[in-house]
This record gives C-alpha cells, sequence and structure tokens, in this order.
C-alpha cells in the first residue's frame, strides 16, 4: 500500500486513560462514507462552549459501537461532566478508563486517514499488540486551528492488556 508510506508517524506513548464523557454530534459511518464526517464538526463549532456541563475546551471525534460488519458511529463533541440537562439533540459516549498508545498526527485533516492506515495496517500488526473493543477517538487541543495547522491532534487507540 503506497499510501501508508507517504505519512509519518512517531512511534506512540503509552498512557491510562480516565473515565471520559463526551457529548456532541453523531452519525453512523462505513469507511466508504467518512467523507461526510467533517459535516458533524461544522454542525458542533457553535455550539463550543455552550453544552451543558462542558468541561475545558479540548474536542473528541469518537469512533464507538463498531456493528462488526464495517459500521461505526462516530461522534464530534467535548467533555462533558454529567447528562443532566443534556437536550436531545445531543449524542453521548462513556469512555472507561483503558490502556492507550497515543499518536500524534503531524500535517492537514486531509492525512488523517492516511495516518489511521498506518496505525491500523502497520504499527498494530508490528507491534504485537492487539485493539482492544473499546471507543478509539481523536483528541484535539484546545488550541488546535486545523487552517493553519497548529496545536496538537492525538490519537488513542485503545489496547488489550
Amino acid at each position: 500500500m503506497d499510501e501508508q508510506t507517504r505519512v509519518e508517524v512517531a512511534e506512540p506513548r503509552f498512557e491510562h486513560g480516565a473515565f471520559l464523557l463526551i457529548a456532541g454530534f453523531g452519525g453512523r459511518f462505513t469507511q466508504d462514507s467518512t467523507e461526510d464526517i467533517p459535516a458533524l464538526w461544522e454542525k458542533l463549532i457553535p455550539h463550543l462552549g455552550k453544552i451543558p456541563a462542558q468541561v475545558g475546551e479540548v474536542t473528541y471525534g469518537v469512533c464507538c459501537n463498531a456493528d462488526g460488519e464495517g459500521s461505526f458511529e462516530y461522534i464530534a463533541g467535548v467533555q462533558i461532566d454529567k447528562l443532566d440537562d443534556l437536550p436531545e439533540k445531543y449524542r453521548w459516549v462513556e469512555i472507561l478508563p483503558q490502556h492507550y498508545a497515543v499518536f500524534e498526527h503531524k500535517g492537514p485533516l486531509e492525512q488523517l486517514p492516511e495516518t489511521f492506515q498506518y496505525i491500523w495496517n502497520t504499527w498494530l500488526p508490528k507491534s504485537g499488540r492487539k485493539a482492544a473493543d473499546a471507543p478509539e477517538f481523536e483528541r484535539y487541543s484546545a488550541d488546535f486551528n486545523p487552517k493553519l495547522h497548529t496545536g496538537t491532534l492525538e490519537i488513542w487507540l485503545p489496547l488489550k492488556p
């Protein structure tokens, strides 16, 4: 796969993630429909800072609830500290404490699919580790700016112990 050689990804660090409650906008996708994910982010942007019980300014893109047939749910959201008063228009997901390999994505968002391809098709098989059946997520720093390529974008891949 030529596309895997075009992206440079540094070795990950390993973290034990804390419990997270993420709320935002979501939808169901397959690998063939991921081009529709940016629309969720466009929908989220005007709500940032206004979501009930929002914690901080970090944003998350969570892949969860895979169906075993290639479809998964993606939620573009923020951390909240409680579900009370969360309007029904928002989708939410709990992320339980888990061991992760954390990769930093460098470069434009357009290259994010290549980074995921590298992680899943090159790094994971070579690492001898196995992915856990748990949400995988992107973590965008509070100062992340996709147009200027500033800030930090991390990919948190859950691992089996």
